[in-house]
């Protein structure tokens, strides 16, 4: 094996290095169907979250103080609140209409300390049942799949340098495209883990989507709606003040 070649052969080892590692960060143990620690089962907020991020949890949130009176939709597609929180001891809930000192949009209502803290401490509650990828570990696995192609790039310019005995065509295909592959493919895992996408799966399977709203009386069953399906359920049940208050995605500026 020529020098070149050497060099090449080393940067494939060290990017598989990079991938195995990250594959390790990403990979989550645990997650039972049941719930979160102590046994109980996902809230509407958790199961939201689980679904669509931290903007999702926040709309759930949204309608459960709606139907206590506690926030109404203000101008030009933001949300105001109408009074104090209710009997309520939910922590995104409360984190939310502390945010709402002033009327805002639910983007910018998701970006408020408060709101965070209350999502970012459910998200770690869901991260130890093995329903999230830690974002510690997601960041630190993204640095490390970024860094990959790069050390197969370097390996490659170096070994070009001795280009007499540079590494083979058949070589840097067989060793660099699967790394790569293996890179795209951990890039597109999602921050919920497969046991949160078949408890989501199981909950749509058993609540499905009714025709018409008249069709569900219990305001806790409507926050489930919303946390399972988003947009068509905030449509269904909530039309004016989802439009209104800017809730809906397709209406607002902004994604999730």
């Amino acid at each position: 094996m020529g020098t070149g070649t050497g060099w090449f052969v080393a940067a494939a080892c060290a990017a598989w290095a990079e991938v195995l590692v990250a594959a390790v960060l990403l990979r989550v143990r645990g997650g039972s169907s049941g719930g979160v620690p102590g046994g109980a089962p996902p809230g509407p907020e958790a199961l939201a979250l689980l679904r669509g991020g931290r903007r999702a949890a926040v709309t759930v949130a949204l309608v459960a103080l709606h139907q206590r009176g506690a926030v109404a939709a203000g101008r030009k597609h933001t949300v105001r609140a109408n009074g104090g929180p209710g009997r309520t001891r939910d922590p995104v809930q409360l984190g939310v209409h502390r945010s709402l000192r002033n009327a805002l949009p639910p983007r910018a209502l998701a970006l408020r300390p408060e709101a965070r803290r209350a999502v970012d401490a459910l998200r770690d509650d869901l991260g130890r049942a093995g329903f999230l990828r830690p974002p510690g570990r997601r960041r630190a696995a993204r640095l490390l799949l970024a860094a990959a192609p790069a050390t197969l790039a370097t390996g490659l310019l170096i070994a070009d340098a001795g280009a007499q005995d540079g590494p083979g065509l058949v070589l840097v295909l067989a060793a660099g495209v699967p790394a790569l592959l293996a890179v795209a493919a951990l890039l597109r895992l999602p921050p919920a883990t497969g046991a949160a996408r078949r408890l989501l799966a199981e909950l749509r399977e058993r609540h499905p989507l009714p025709a018409h709203r008249r069709e569900v009386t219990d305001g806790r069953l409507v926050q489930l709606y919303v946390a399972l399906y988003g947009d068509p359920a905030l449509a269904l049940f909530l039309p004016r003040f989802s439009r209104d208050g800017g809730l809906l995605g397709h209406r607002a500026s902004d994604g999730r």
